[in-house]
């Protein structure tokens, strides 16, 4: 007799009970869309031969949300013709693209050089984006990378050796205040000495 009653309570503590009334169900969750498992660390990467140099992928790219931006680059006195040497590669780049995109960069973009002495007595050359085409990556290792990809990496070693410490800074431009409504621009007043949007000098 105390085997049958072994069975039946062993029979009933392995089957299933079903939850009581009013009791929430787990849920199954799975993966989220585009997921993908855990896998095992890689190996490092083997360490360069002794006497080759390592060169790091270009930085993030520069991208305005703005329509007007600049950009600062603090460049070393004695990297000067190197850097200005990149900016013509640069420009040629821009203007023999055949993407759409990079032609209007190209003519929005401006460089200049400072004639005062920038931070620590570095060259100050500002990049002005008048206008900034947006969303585009103004990103110069980028740009550089599509128009000679046999080149880009003495370009971008020589780019990045270019700067100083004070390296380079994005700014984005917010235009402050309006045109004077009322009158057409033809009757607007123009202060003696500016010179007029046609190339002219006011005036004359």
């Amino acid at each position: 007799m105390l085997f049958p009653l072994v069975l039946s309570l062993a029979l009933q503590t392995a089957a299933p009970q079903p939850p009581p009334q009013g009791a929430v169900q787990p849920q199954q969750t799975s993966p989220l869309p585009g997921a993908t498992p855990s896998s095992p660390a890689a190996p490092p990467a083997p360490a360069p031969p002794p006497g080759q140099s390592v060169v790091s992928p270009p930085p993030l790219g520069r991208v305005f949300a703005s329509e007007h931006g600049l950009i600062f680059n603090a460049i070393r006195p004695d990297k000067v013709a190197d850097f200005e040497m990149v900016l013509a590669k640069l420009r040629d780049a821009l203007a023999n693209s055949k993407d759409p995109v990079r032609n209007q960069q190209g003519w929005g973009w401006k460089i200049f050089k400072a004639a005062e002495p920038g931070p620590n007595g570095s060259v100050l050359y500002v990049f002005v984006m008048d206008p900034a085409v947006k969303g585009a990556d103004y990103g110069v290792a980028k740009i550089l990378a599509e128009a000679y990809p046999n080149e880009i990496m003495d370009l971008y070693r020589m780019y990045t050796a270019s700067f100083a410490a004070a390296g380079q800074t994005l700014i984005n431009l917010q235009p402050v205040g309006s045109e004077p409504e009322g009158k057409p621009a033809s009757e607007r007043e123009i202060k003696p000495g500016v010179q007029s949007l046609d190339g002219g000098t006011p005036g004359r």
